[in-house]
């Protein structure tokens, strides 16, 4: 049987699986770390590629592979191909200014981020590449003027493994087109306009993007490369995602997608007008903090995660009180890039770890939750809840979850969903049919509780009140 590559360079991380094309079934796997920093030479996660390569028993065999990566970021390269700057990723809040100018220079206030919406299914954030050209206009300009070529992480990757052929050979996807904020995933077409708006240029080379069966390229030994996706995209593939499905991932971000038949413009800027790997598209919500506030946690109680998990299940639901704002990195939604985390209801009664610990899953989960009324005030249908990512390996988040989102909550089996959904992409490639492989993801487990609303009125509550940061 053939088998197929799928990558996941995530913003921690690098994973390869290698599966089988026809049935999923994992053969083998490898995975290798990321530098930190919301700047990174790229050539780490080519490095890191490599690693995960060669654990995961090279490429040699496989008929097909695909790249997904952490969207967004700007990596810049000059007229021959040499990386200019560190990428800026996404998680990088230094363009929160230009974001706010780039609304101003459409009408500002509402007229503004209404202008942004319908153009492109964006209002702009830090998160976008559109701010981060802005800002290297504005503050790197002589890196601004050697930039000859735009792309994404998965981008570069995809096109290194095809050995660099030439910038003109630059291809990406819908999914990851559609998070630029020059990429319309209404219309399927780049905005020169605001590209020019942003970089005071519109001659830059930026990739070709190819539908869900195109070929990026080929690996050296003539295995054709897919298209890649974004990891949010990937994620939904890697999971079956239909309509009706609302997928919830706990990574280094929070995410709150669903796969849509139409396009999102949502006017406020917290739900992004994504397209997804199969044409279709992708309304998603996005926070900065997610996975990581419960690591925080961990490391102020002195625990590993298991034990911060068993201490947030043996505090009460609510944490009597104790409300833990999670803006531990700025935030993106709702667009605060200074804030700073906050405690509220701290008493002697809650001065407990179990509070804490209980306080700090509650506290990811609310602003996951409100994300996902975003997404319902926008017309999305809730059928199902599946929860994903690293985060979902906590019991106390499995099992808080449906307090918070007052719903059943589905959790696959644990995997490697976006390194997943880049093989079934692969796979699709291979086979050229109309639709990607059906491939099962095994058994799923339900999570069912009361929901309890006063978790989500004191955190309400009490977001508004989280500082900025006195710098």
């Amino acid at each position: 049987m053939p088998l197929v590559a799928g990558v996941d360079s995530s913003t921690q991380s690098c994973k390869v699986v290698i599966r089988d094309a026809e049935s999923g079934k994992l053969v083998r796997e490898g995975r290798a770390p990321h530098p930190v920093g919301t700047a990174v030479p790229p050539a780490a996660w080519e490095a890191a590629l490599s690693d995960a390569v060669a654990q995961a028993g090279g490429l040699d065999d496989v008929a097909a592979a695909s790249v997904a990566g952490q969207q967004q970021g700007m990596v810049c390269l000059d007229a021959e191909g040499a990386v200019v700057r560190d990428a800026v990723l996404w998680n990088d809040t230094r363009s929160a200014g230009a974001a706010a100018d780039l609304i101003s220079d459409l009408g500002g206030g509402e007229a503004g981020q209404r202008a942004w919406a319908e153009a492109v299914g964006l209002v702009p954030v830090a998160s976008f590449t559109v701010t981060k050209l802005r800002w290297l206009a504005s503050a790197e300009p002589d890196n601004a003027a050697r930039t000859a070529a735009v792309c994404l992480p998965h981008d570069w990757l995809t096109w290194r493994l095809a050995g660099a052929p030439g910038l003109d050979a630059l291809r990406t996807d819908r999914s990851e087109a559609s998070g630029t904020g020059y990429w319309s995933a209404a219309t399927g077409d780049y905005r020169l306009d605001l590209l020019r708006l942003a970089f005071g240029r519109d001659d830059v080379l930026l990739p070709q993007v190819l539908g869900p069966t195109g070929r990026a390229g080929h690996l050296r030994t003539g295995a054709p490369l897919g298209p890649g996706a974004g990891d949010c995209a990937a994620a939904a593939l890697g999971v079956g995602a239909e309509s009706g499905d609302v997928i919830v991932s706990i990574g280094t971000s929070g995410i709150v997608s669903t796969v849509s038949d139409v396009p999102a413009a949502d006017p406020s800027g917290i739900v992004a007008g994504f397209a997804d790997t199969t044409g279709r598209f992708l309304p998603l919500v996005c926070t900065l903090n997610a996975a990581r506030v419960l690591d925080a946690a961990a490391t102020m109680l002195r625990v590993d995660h298991a034990e911060l998990s068993a201490l947030a299940l043996s505090a009460p639901p609510g944490a009597d009180g104790l409300v833990l704002v999670p803006y531990l990195e700025g935030e993106r939604t709702p667009n605060r890039p200074h804030a700073t985390g906050a405690v509220h209801g701290l008493t002697l009664r809650t001065s407990t770890p179990a509070h804490l610990a209980r306080a700090a899953v509650e506290g990811m989960l609310c602003a996951l939750a409100d994300g996902l009324d975003a997404m319902i005030a926008q017309g999305t249908t809730v059928d199902r809840i599946i929860l994903v990512g690293g985060g979902a390996r906590s019991e106390a988040v499995r099992r808080i979850a449906p307090t918070v989102f007052g719903r059943p909550v589905l959790v696959p089996p644990l995997g490697e969903y976006v390194a997943d959904g880049a093989a079934r992409q692969a796979a699709w490639v291979l086979s050229g049919g109309q639709q990607p492989p059906s491939w099962t993801v095994g058994r799923v487990e339900m999570y069912e509780a009361d929901a309890v609303p006063t978790v989500r009125e004191r955190y309400a509550a009490a977001r508004a009140n989280a500082p900025d940061r006195a710098d």
